[in-house]
């Protein structure tokens, strides 16, 4: 294959990897995909418990937030993936679209015409694959594996039917007609292994010789001719190369690395670029704004036995989990340890006219980076919690205009009133499903938050303090027609031809759950604006 191509895609992430399998289904188009980290061949990656030993390591960027002032300044760890398929190799395989109203809202209030639940729907059922659940809400057929956990944690059963003992109904079905209450959460894992966009898209193609993917290679930027892209400059290993397109740039890098290569492109905040040295080829203010995220707050008990994942910390447990799943293909290892959730009002049933906060149960304790945990030799449990539609907003800026340099990320958290309000009673409301018969039987005691938590001020200095990302980055590079969009509704960059952008971060506004599905939905439907079949 020649140096020259017709698509060049920027980040073999969630979206990366979808445009990546549907632009070269035509076998006269020929697409480079290009990936800063490396294959995806670690077996970690493809164990679905092995997501509690990925939220930091080789995987990521090593991120860190800039300090933040509503969060007692901490900086807080922020990971983002660094290998191929993206969040979808690393992440906790939740499946989860938000609410119809989400995508509505994008449509009729925030300029993203052809965006609305009815037009985007048809997306999300031609990527699904589910393996139980059929019907207009759901794809049986599409390259993304989404299955039921096969044998969930006592402790997972426990939690649906405390937050039922709570006044919190049943939901077998989180992106059905209805989206409050709680159960145990679908995942993307196929037989029993995680289905990334890597494994679901990107792998069955490998083959073809209209696609080339390389990895290991960092983007350091656009080249333009005038206001038109005509290639991207990528290193390897210290060696600099050009590649060519005669079609399309797609940056597809997620929510920090997308306004990172816009801005180190000369897309982005003229003053910005300019205080760093880099030549402005468009003047776009909104490059690296409006970043929103979910901040999750965990609350961890210690349980009086070992019925938790946390038992197979020990190394003789470990090893027989280990074996079990490589010979039977089952046990924990079949476990993605975020099993159940529930949506739910902050302000009690129905307050508002859908869920405002969501819970992540977790059977075991500390099994992420930054989390705290239970003594050492007992065993735990997590309950995470979140605003679902946080009207804070911070930023992604350059650290410098070196490529190799991270960028500034400050999500900003907790910035609004209203943010900390909710997400204070997301906590009090774990805390209450902790305190039902069913959840009782096990605990022995809540550390954190623990009993001296008690007024409207503990909680809000619980929030401040034990609150993190939940790996939810969206909206650096909206979507939109106000002076602050980034690109138009069919995801071109404004004032740029020959270049997308289709990935998280063209979102207008975060949407109300988990973020990987919704990514590979931008995906399906960039690759359908890119082919001219809207």
């Amino acid at each position: 294959m020649s140096n020259g191509f017709d698509y060049v895609i920027v980040g073999g992430g969630s979206s990366g990897c979808v445009l990546a399998a549907r632009l070269s289904e035509n076998p006269d188009a020929r697409v480079c995909l290009i990936e800063a980290g490396g294959q995806d061949n670690h077996p970690l990656i493809h164990m679905p418990v092995g997501f509690s030993k990925m939220t930091a390591g080789p995987f990521t960027w090593g991120l860190v937030t800039a300090p933040q002032k509503h969060a007692n300044n901490r900086e807080i760890p922020y990971a983002q993936a660094r290998v191929l398929g993206g969040g979808s190799s690393i992440n906790a395989e939740i499946f989860t679209r938000g609410h119809p109203s989400d995508y509505d809202r994008w449509a009729h209030d925030e300029g993203a015409e052809g965006w609305a639940f009815k037009d985007i729907q048809k997306y999300f059922l031609r990527s699904e694959g589910n393996t139980i659940l059929s019907g207009q809400w759901h794809g049986t057929d599409g390259p993304l594996g989404v299955s039921n956990n096969p044998s969930p944690n006592p402790l997972s059963r426990a939690f649906v039917q405390s937050c039922q003992e709570l006044g919190i109904p049943y939901n077998p079905d989180f992106n059905g007609s209805l989206q409050e209450g709680a159960g145990l959460y679908q995942t993307t894992t196929l037989n029993n292994r995680r289905c990334s966009a890597a494994v679901g898209y990107l792998r069955p193609v490998l083959h073809r010789k209209n696609l080339k993917v390389i990895t290991g290679a960092l983007v350091l930027r656009v080249v333009f001719k005038g206001q038109r892209a005509i290639g991207v400059e990528y290193s390897v290993k210290g060696q600099k190369t050009t590649v060519d397109t005669a079609r399309e740039v797609i940056v597809t890098s997620g929510a920090i690395g997308s306004p990172k290569l816009m801005m180190l492109s000369g897309i982005g905040p003229a003053a910005h670029l300019r205080a760093h040295g880099i030549d402005v080829v468009a003047d776009l203010p909104g490059v690296g704004q409006n970043l929103t995220d979910h901040f999750g707050i965990d609350i961890v008990a210690e349980i009086k036995g070992h019925e938790s994942l946390d038992k197979y910390k020990k190394p003789h447990m470990a090893l027989w989990a280990g074996i079990q799943y490589a010979l039977f293909n089952s046990g924990p290892v079949t476990s993605n340890v975020v099993e159940g959730g529930a949506f739910w009002y902050a302000d009690g049933a129905a307050s508002k006219p859908c869920p405002d906060l969501q819970f992540h149960f977790l059977a075991g304790a500390g099994a992420e980076a930054g989390v705290p945990s239970v003594p050492e030799g007992s065993s735990g449990i997590t309950l995470n919690s979140y605003t679902l539609r946080p009207k804070s907003r911070g930023t992604v800026t350059l650290r410098s205009a070196d490529p190799r340099d991270n960028p500034i990320v400050d999500p900003n958290f907790l910035a609004e009133p209203d943010d900390l309000r909710i997400s204070t009673e997301g906590v009090k409301l774990s805390r209450e499903i902790f305190l039902q018969p069913s959840l009782q039987k096990y605990i022995k005691t809540i550390h954190f938050p623990d009993h001296n938590t008690k007024t409207q001020s503990d909680f809000e200095s619980y929030a401040r303090q034990y609150g993190r990302t939940s790996y939810h980055p969206t909206c650096s590079c909206k979507m939109g027609k106000d002076e602050m969009a980034v690109v138009d509704p069919q995801l071109r960059v404004r004032g740029i031809d020959a270049l997308r952008i289709c990935d998280s971060s063209v979102m207008p506004s975060l949407i109300g759950s988990n973020t990987n599905a919704p990514s590979i939905m931008i995906g399906e439907k960039a690759a359908d604006l890119i082919r001219g079949n809207q």
